[in-house]
């Protein structure tokens, strides 16, 4: 939770430094409050998906929830009920948390690894409050809250075995895996294939009827960027993701169309090139390098057989290539 950062100094901020021991207690506190309800945050998003670590998520919160009552009752100890109002962000060299939002819409791995460095942050900051404090029952206390966090870590590991067996994490990577497939690897690839073969007729034709390089290059650039909007807005529009089981509409439309327009510019650029069977020379190559990139890629994430994606992309470019240049040629 505290790091030094070169926000020290901002205006209108306090800084750890100066905090008074009642101020880090209601930090730690509300701090503890924020880290209790991102763990349920966590549980409550994975739990349709990925329920064992849904249930380690709720075990961290309910251990968060009794690091807040102990930090209250310790309150209520040296200074009373009442507890000053102070949140991370009202303390310049403290750590911010990432908005669960976030956070959540990176995978199941990035949420875990978003944890472990929570709890490690969570005991710095416990490790130098407890330097601070001079009543030695807060001393302890917080020195006990920086070893439970140096804990955690192996707690959460502890948790896992417990709730997450060899094959129940298996199938969550597995779960989390076909995600990643379903709403960036399909949507891209079918983008990349899109743009590296329909755009491969109007470039080769423009080439070989006008055998001007600048004049290739516009339509190549126009052919590459409208095919990406029309892919992006399709593939967003056509399918919200919910029954499907797709994801977010907006991720897969932004794969789609961005991987479209790479796959144009790819055989586009090389019309830079101001000598014109260079330029074209060079933009052949890139296709042969497109096409194969797109049957590995098929091959290893769509586990299609190489024979058939060989067929389906580079036997169907080479036409769609063929087309273009006896089209401009005649």
């Amino acid at each position: 939770m505290f790091s030094f950062t070169p926000l020290s100094f901002a205006p209108g901020r306090r800084r750890f430094a100066d905090l008074s021991e009642r101020e880090i207690l209601a930090l730690a506190i509300s701090a503890e409050e924020d880290d209790g309800r991102i763990y349920a945050g966590y549980a409550e998003r994975l739990e349709a998906d990925y329920p064992a670590t849904a249930t380690i998520f709720r075990e961290m919160a309910k251990e968060e929830d009794g690091h807040r009552r102990a930090l209250i009752a310790e309150h209520q100890r040296r200074f009373g009920e009442t507890i000053p109002l102070i949140r991370r962000e009202h303390v310049a060299d403290y750590v911010s948390r990432q908005p669960i939002w976030l956070i959540e819409n990176l995978g199941l791995e990035r949420i875990r690894a978003e944890a472990e460095r929570m709890e490690q942050d969570a005991a710095r900051f416990y490790e130098m409050a407890a330097q601070r404090a001079g009543d030695a029952g807060t001393r302890r206390l917080l020195g006990d809250l920086a070893a439970a966090e140096r804990r955690h870590e192996h707690r959460a590991e502890e948790l896992a075995e417990t709730n997450l067996s060899g094959d129940g994490r298996a199938e969550e990577d597995k779960t989390a895996k076909r995600q990643l497939l379903l709403t960036w690897v399909q949507p891209g690839l079918a983008g990349l294939m899109d743009g590296s073969v329909s755009t491969l007729a109007p470039i080769f034709a423009t080439a070989f009827a006008t055998r001007d390089p600048h004049t290739t290059l516009l339509v190549g650039l126009a052919a590459a960027v409208g095919a990406g909007i029309s892919m992006g807005f399709t593939e967003a529009a056509h399918d919200d993701g919910k029954l499907s089981g797709r994801g977010s509409p907006l991720k897969r439309g932004l794969a789609s169309g961005i991987m479209t327009t790479v796959g144009g510019l790819g055989h586009a650029l090389p019309y830079l090139i101001p000598d014109f069977w260079t330029a074209t020379v060079v933009a052949l190559a890139v296709v042969f390098l497109e096409l194969w990139a797109i049957v590995w890629i098929q091959h290893r994430f769509m586990e299609t057989p190489v024979f058939r994606a060989t067929v389906q992309v580079v036997v169907g470019g080479a036409l769609v290539l063929a087309a273009g240049a006896l089209i401009g040629a005649g």
